[in-house]
């Protein structure tokens, strides 16, 4: 047998490396979420209300928040019928201002998840900088972050939400209320909700801070942010990133029950739940559209977020493989 054909039968028998695509869709995660049909359901309901939050202008028949596009004869409109005086249908009906409903849900979508994701970004980034420090540091520093956290959970996190929004609410000149009415909104629901990062991290750290390969480490002279970072932080993010799914749904939740109280999004940048709170005053006088879809367009986005969370705490549990 020459070289060549030596050659050839060795090339024909190695095996074709798998493409990345390949092997992260033959992976233990990929195939539990293959066989799991609430997970495959709950992406897929959670994919089409994130796009038509993303897409809304495109989506959307009305800009629903453009005065001159408004006809006050629209009002009132029930949803699949024509109006009486102008003959324009609309797929949800309208409100009391003969704003499209199916517009006003997705332009309030946009609100609700931008508040939601960007406070459970702020809530993840504090709770897991002070469960690192909490964990590798020690000794006070330790028992001063925990006690906070402690004395934080004594209380509902509706309740230190509403009070951190007053009081920065508060502190904010009146000319920029309006302006920034969400990004206080976001600090305050954030800072409310940065505790269960905190505590899972501590916990996290005290575990791996005992490690060898944090030992060798320090032996070759890391610093301690440098070994939180680079070492102790990617070994943590598991549970990490569970918990954020999980809160997210609680933000969204939040921050609708703030606007249905009146103290979140302003009546200019209306999320979903002020859109409920709008509906919520017509709903006994038979203009029930006005109050149903917002508030089953929520109902769906927390559960299928909720399930998607619980559908990862038990694919990322080790005990459970």
């Amino acid at each position: 047998m020459t070289d060549a054909t030596q050659a050839a039968d060795a090339t024909a028998e190695k095996p074709t490396p798998k493409s990345r695509f390949s092997r992260a869709w033959q992976s233990d995660f990929a195939w539990k979420f293959r066989h799991s049909p609430v997970a495959i359901v709950a992406t897929l309901v959670m994919l089409v209300i994130v796009l038509s939050a993303i897409f809304a202008p495109l989506i959307a028949p009305h800009n629903p928040f453009d005065p001159s596009s408004l006809n006050l004869m629209n009002g009132f409109t029930p949803p699949g019928a024509a109006n009486q005086f102008t003959g324009d249908l609309f797929l949800l009906g309208t409100d009391d201002q003969g704003r499209d409903v199916f517009s006003t849900i997705l332009y309030g979508l946009r609100i609700s998840l931008f508040v939601g994701v960007a406070a459970v970004l702020f809530a993840m980034i504090l709770g897991v900088t002070l469960g690192l420090i909490a964990g590798y540091v020690g000794g006070w520093t330790d028992t001063i972050i925990m006690r906070i956290a402690d004395i934080q959970l004594t209380f509902p996190s509706i309740l230190v939400a509403m009070l951190i929004f007053g009081i920065a609410k508060g502190v904010t000149p009146v000319e920029y209320r309006d302006q920034m009415a969400i990004w206080v909104l976001i600090f305050a629901i954030g800072l409310s909700d940065w505790v269960q990062f905190a505590r899972v991290v501590r916990g996290a750290t005290l575990v791996q801070a005992g490690r060898e390969y944090v030992a060798a480490a320090r032996l070759i002279g890391r610093s301690g942010p440098a070994i939180m970072m680079r070492h102790i932080l990617p070994n943590v993010l598991s549970p990490v990133l569970v918990i954020a799914t999980i809160s997210l749904a609680l933000a969204i939740i939040a921050e609708a029950t703030l606007s249905f109280l009146g103290v979140g999004a302003p009546p200019t940048q209306p999320s979903l739940g002020t859109l409920i709170r709008i509906g919520q005053g017509f709903l006994f006088s038979g203009e029930w559209w006005i109050l149903l879809f917002p508030s089953v367009t929520l109902l769906a986005l927390a559960l299928s977020v909720n399930l998607l969370g619980d559908w990862l705490r038990d694919a990322l549990n080790p005990r459970l493989k």
